[in-house]
């Protein structure tokens, strides 16, 4: 492969998982110390944990379960030690749900997948997810000051001023939702702005359509995409090969033990079959050891032609609870709920997620009696206030939306 980000990409399986297992023993062993985690570790003895198999025995932990762990003791739930002079920023997830960054360099993990997507020392990078309350901007942040990168935090919207920037100060880079860059693309061409210095963009956040990726790079920005949270940061990542083109699936980063369980259980299911992914990482200031992230998956049994060793997943395959990711943010089926029990009117709601001119789009569909012609209008202002994004607000006749259960029907295409 291309020279490397470091050492541990290249090690030998066996290797990675003896020096894997035993930072996550030794993170267990101290959790178990803990008053909130005795009981989720009493069925294991930390030192006996020599194999990735041997994590079966220890319950994953769920989004549901850790808000409420948090809630009994503030501000996480016994894992961060007390003394927070480890602790660069304080965060908070929707849930919600609070996560910490640690303060040395590169916490996040994310030099790795820039470094993967051709990003290099010097490069000025555009970074457009944001800063405000959720981790998203300081994630790719982190991760660029550590190559040495230069990094503009540009945040979300504001094509316009986003545009002078560019011009300015010539970013090679791009971080971000892959529809911003198209958004800041498609601007500078109807503005007559020049937008030609960016050449590689590494996107998360949003689904990469096939055919996204190809209009980005026929626009001549090399696109790759990575897999982070904000629990742990970077979870995978894509990869070129020999040839320059993009290596299918993501190779997951080496600071992670990543497995696929049958969603709802804490069973893995066979090599290759989809379910819901696992993370673990050890870590002196915030352990994560068997959390459910939602997301599904499924790994990959080949080896990566970039000359990587880690293990692959095929990539974000959607969500095994009703969750969805639209424009980077996560929309809950409790934000229905909000929404709903503000207008009294509304019987039945339904938010459908789809892809329209190759950006996220949602459309709230809902049940009433009523004929309020305003009342459509009202409930996209409240849609916007809950989710702090903007959706359309249809209504449809009693009995016409399908009794599934289904609160957040997801219909973008998956890859």
């Amino acid at each position: 492969m291309a020279r490397g980000f470091d050492r541990a990409e290249t090690r030998g399986p066996r290797v990675r998982e003896r020096e894997q297992m035993a930072a996550l023993a030794g993170a267990i062993a101290d959790l178990a110390r803990k008053r909130l985690w005795r009981k989720r570790f009493s069925t294991v003895e930390p030192m006996a944990l020599r194999h990735y198999r041997d994590l079966a025995a220890i319950p994953v932990l769920r989004k549901d379960a850790l808000k409420l762990l948090q809630s009994e003791n503030r501000p996480f739930a016994e894992i961060t030690p007390s003394d927070l002079s480890g602790v660069a920023h304080l965060f908070t997830s929707p849930g919600p749900v609070y996560e910490p960054e640690g303060a040395a360099s590169d916490w996040w993990g994310t030099a790795r997948a820039l470094h993967a997507a051709g990003i290099r020392k010097g490069d000025v990078v555009l970074n457009t997810f944001a800063y405000h309350l959720t981790p998203g901007g300081f994630i790719l942040d982190a991760g660029a000051r550590a190559l040495g990168c230069p990094v503009i935090p540009a945040g979300p919207g504001n094509k316009e001023a986003q545009l002078e920037l560019i011009e300015h100060y010539r970013p090679r880079a791009y971080v971000g939702t892959p529809d911003f860059l198209k958004i800041l693309l498609d601007s500078g061409r109807e503005l007559g702005r020049d937008t030609s210095s960016l050449q590689v963009a590494l996107v998360t956040g949003a689904a990469l359509p096939a055919t996204l990726r190809a209009e980005l790079e026929a626009r001549g920005v090399k696109v790759r995409q990575c897999y982070a949270i904000a629990d742990v940061g970077l979870v995978a990542y894509e990869t070129d090969a020999p040839d320059g083109s993009v290596n299918p699936g993501m190779v997951v980063d080496e600071r992670i033990v990543l497995e696929i369980v049958r969603p709802g259980t804490s069973d893995a299911v066979a090599p290759g079959e989809v379910g819901e992914v696992v993370v673990s990482r050890a870590d002196t200031v915030h352990p994560v050891i068997r959390l459910g992230t939602g997301d599904l998956s499924a790994l990959l049994t080949e080896a990566s032609p970039c000359g990587r060793t880690g293990p692959r997943i095929k990539g974000w395959m959607g969500r095994a609870d009703q969750k969805a990711k639209v424009k980077g943010m996560f929309v809950d089926p409790s934000d229905i709920d909000r929404v709903v029990k503000r207008h009294p009117e509304i019987r039945l709601a339904r938010l459908v997620v789809t892809r329209e001119r190759e950006q996220d789009a949602m459309e709230l569909r809902i049940e009433t009696e009523t004929e309020d012609g305003a009342l459509p209008a009202k409930v996209a202002a409240t849609l916007q206030a809950v989710t702090k994004l903007k959706g359309g607000v249809v209504r449809v006749e009693p009995g016409a939306l399908p009794r599934d259960g289904k609160v957040i029907a997801d219909e973008r295409p998956v890859g």
